[in-house]
């Protein structure tokens, strides 16, 4: 299992940063070419949230990215250090997230960069907690061809 970790401060203008190299990872663990700009699309939306909501909420703590290989499946999480930052994933179809329990985030944002993110990846899951949140995404991988 191969992993990448990156961290960027929580500036709008490396979201950008995050996306290439996100595709950059997910191209050299055997992500179809026609999924890359779905991953590419998937993380800005995941990162921008991410920095929308440390601004938001006065975090200075950097947002984490981390991309793993593994042995089928290529997954991303993106991290935030807003405690409760998962809200609204609930009301998203085909995203996995805190219960109904939950508050809502007020200004919707957070229910729509979520559904855009639900609708270009298959496997989504969203949790919360004191420490922050995470949105972990994946994608599945096509082993390299053996040359013979």
């Amino acid at each position: 299992m191969a992993t990448v970790e990156l961290r960027f401060s929580a500036q709008p203008e490396h979201v950008r940063t995050a996306r290439l190299v996100a595709a950059a990872v997910a191209r050299r663990a055997g992500v179809d070419e026609a999924v890359l700009d779905e991953v590419r699309l998937a993380v800005g939306e995941a990162c921008s949230r991410a920095v929308g909501l440390h601004h938001s909420h006065g975090v200075e703590a950097p947002i984490r990215v981390v991309l793993t290989e593994e042995e089928k499946l290529f997954s991303i999480e993106v991290g935030d250090e807003v405690p409760g930052s998962g809200g609204g994933a609930a009301a998203v179809p085909g995203v996995r997230g805190p219960g109904p329990d939950e508050e809502l985030d007020d200004s919707g944002e957070d229910e729509m960069g979520l559904a855009v993110i639900s609708g270009l990846v298959d496997d989504v899951e969203v949790t919360s907690g004191a420490s922050g949140g995470v949105i972990r995404m994946s994608w599945p991988t096509t082993p390299a061809s053996v040359l013979p």
